[in-house]
């Protein structure tokens, strides 16, 4: 277990070599440590890596820095999530971009059936605090993960607000896990770690800069079933975080706000290009993302499928005939196919009018 976090951490260090290139390897090679021993001429050949980056793998040395981190990982107890682990992340395995390895400190599932990531300005206005806190009380009986960046204004509230709730909360940060940014969400952090969790892609010693929160933005907006947007302008980081959860197909929604209100810039602008839906409550929410409870029957219904199906077909069948209903996600997981096999199947199965999808990007059979 040590030689491997050796090397996991090693190929996050190397230079030239990003999230992307490190998971096209691991595809390749099955774990870290064949990467560093392929043949240079082995590496060069392959697509996307060339001799640039052959050279990187084969040039590094610093072996002495992860030696460092996972002696800071013992020391604080900290969980290491690398992209073929049982524990990762899955909502982020669909993300081309997410990160190869992670660092966790908490006790919350990060896996569990329903997460939201709820995000938005650091200077937020009365109304956009109101608003944020209610949302999240009214989620309480619906046994959600709330997901933030810890930052001022809105993140502080939705994680605090998580807190009071009790609903487990993860904080994503931009920096490692030796530190707190800001320095005054100290004490709040603390508490997320015994309610939830400290979720980062960076190693220990790295400072909050500021290139590092569109990184950290994209493991929030990726980690979770859909975004929720409080209070935005029309710049910042909530509204990247929006637009990259498009780009993994979440679900994104936007609560509106004044007009003439620069706090609501950012939502009601996702909102009028169709890149957030509208909503007013975590009723709204729930509704939308068919999360609401429904009283569940006394006897399943056998379903007798006279229509010859494909192999993946009959895999996504078998999934969905053993439960009511399933998010896209956990689809995914269970089937163990690639997005597009799934998709492919799906939208197969919609045509025959087996199965039929439901807001939220949840389907079931007829």
């Amino acid at each position: 277990m040590h030689n491997d976090l050796l090397y996991q951490i090693a190929l996050t260090l190397v230079p030239n070599i990003g999230d992307v290139h490190a998971k096209a390897l691991i595809e390749i090679y099955g774990d870290a440590q064949s990467i560093f021993k392929a043949k240079r001429k082995e590496l060069d050949a392959i697509e996307g890596i060339g001799t640039v980056r052959a050279k990187s793998i084969k040039d590094f040395t610093d072996f002495s820095s992860s030696e460092e981190e996972i002696k800071f990982i013992e020391k604080y107890k900290i969980t290491s999530l690398f992209i073929t682990d049982e524990n990762y992340p899955k909502r982020l395995l669909n993300c081309y971009d997410s990160p190869a390895l992670l660092y966790y400190r908490g006790n919350a599932d990060l896996n569990t059936s329903r997460i939201v990531s709820i995000v938005g300005t650091r200077n937020n206005s009365d109304y956009g605090k109101m608003v944020c806190e209610k949302f999240v009380e009214d989620l309480q009986s619906d046994n959600i993960l709330v997901v933030s960046g810890l930052a001022f204004g809105i993140d502080t509230i939705a994680h605090k607000a998580a807190l009071k709730n009790n609903l487990q909360t993860v904080a994503v940060l931009a920096h490692g896990l030796d530190r707190i940014y800001p320095q005054q969400n100290k004490t709040l952090a603390k508490q997320i770690t015994e309610q939830g969790g400290l979720l980062t892609d960076f190693i220990s010693n790295t400072n909050p800069d500021k290139q590092n929160f569109p990184k950290r933005n994209r493991i929030v907006a990726g980690i979770c079933d859909a975004v929720v947007v409080i209070e935005s302008s029309k710049k910042g980081g909530s509204l990247i975080t929006a637009e990259l959860g498009n780009g993994y197909n979440k679900d994104v929604f936007a609560i509106p706000g004044r007009i003439t209100d620069s706090k609501s810039e950012g939502c009601n602008y996702l909102i009028q290009n169709n890149k957030a839906a509208l909503i007013n409550s975590a009723d709204d929410f729930l509704q939308m993302m068919n999360w609401k409870a429904t009283p569940k029957s006394s006897a399943k219904k056998q379903r007798e499928l006279f229509i010859e199906l494909s192999p993946d077909e009959k895999i996504v069948v078998d999934i969905l005939q053993q439960q009511e209903s399933i998010q896209i996600d956990e689809l995914y997981f269970k089937s163990g196919l690639s997005s597009s096999s799934v998709a492919t199947a799906l939208l197969m199965l919609e045509m025959q009018n087996i199965v039929i999808s439901l807001p939220g990007k949840v389907y079931k059979l007829v």
